[in-house]
């Protein structure tokens, strides 16, 4: 176990094919992997191993003026069945794709929708367990306008894409951290 100074009890170590050691997640960020990590954590002196996952996405809040009025795009998981703004892993299908292009390629394929990027928002992290594995996600949104497109040709990862009068969206979208960043954008309107 390498110990990576400033990253943590006891450091990170990257653990992949790799085989790289990274300072902290913000190397892996900027290169946008999906990534494992190895916790190194010391309690008294008895050192334990746990493994844990770090997730970079990427996304957008999309709005359209419909007779002089906006309305926000939110999508229903075909999962969990929660309402959120559509997101997804940055480069888990092009190598090397930057978060910009990801939201892109995201809110088309999960939406129908192709979006114009119109100003970075603060990221939202969250924790969440996935099969028993604690994994901490850092999503990039980004405010978006509409630029064409069609929500009835949305891919199977999202069961129902509406658009919603911007005074509907908190109370429709589902988690904390849809909601955050929705106060956020909603003050650039």
């Amino acid at each position: 176990m390498d110990r990576t100074p400033g990253c943590g009890p006891g450091g990170w170590r990257f653990d992949s094919s790799r085989a790289r050691t990274w300072r902290g997640a913000g190397a892996v960020e900027q290169a946008g992997l999906e990534n494992r990590y190895i916790c190194k954590d010391i309690v008294g002196s008895n050192p334990t191993l746990s493994a844990m996952k770090f997730e970079f996405s990427s996304g957008g809040i999309v709005f359209r003026d419909a007779k002089n009025q906006f309305e926000i795009l939110v999508c229903q998981h075909s999962h969990h069945h929660g309402w959120v703004f559509p997101k997804g892993l940055i480069g888990d299908h092009v190598k090397d794709e930057k978060k910009e292009d990801t939201a892109l390629r995201e809110v088309e394929e999960e939406t129908g929708i192709k979006g114009k990027i119109l100003k970075q928002l603060t990221p939202v992290e969250y924790w969440y367990v996935f099969e028993g594995e604690k994994i901490k996600k850092r999503v990039y949104y980004f405010l978006m306008e509409y630029a064409s497109g069609d929500i009835t040709k949305h891919d199977m990862e999202m069961e129902n894409v509406e658009w919603l009068p911007v005074e509907k969206v908190e109370k429709r979208l589902t988690y904390p951290s849809d909601k955050k960043v929705w106060q956020e954008a909603k003050k650039l309107l």
